[in-house]
């Protein structure tokens, strides 16, 4: 079983994930999710 990571992902990390033999699954968020997930992440590295 895959690992899930409910996570935002960029530079491509997908297409890399696939050109290396692996698989992964994406969903393409909303705007108001997207918003929403992209505070979650400044707010972490806010924290750090």
């Amino acid at each position: 079983m895959m690992p899930t990571y409910n996570k935002l992902v960029r530079d491509k990390i997908p297409e890399i994930i696939v050109a290396t033999g692996k698989g992964c699954n994406t969903t393409i968020l909303a705007n108001d999710e997207y918003v929403k997930e992209l505070k979650k992440k400044c707010y972490e590295e806010l924290d750090e």
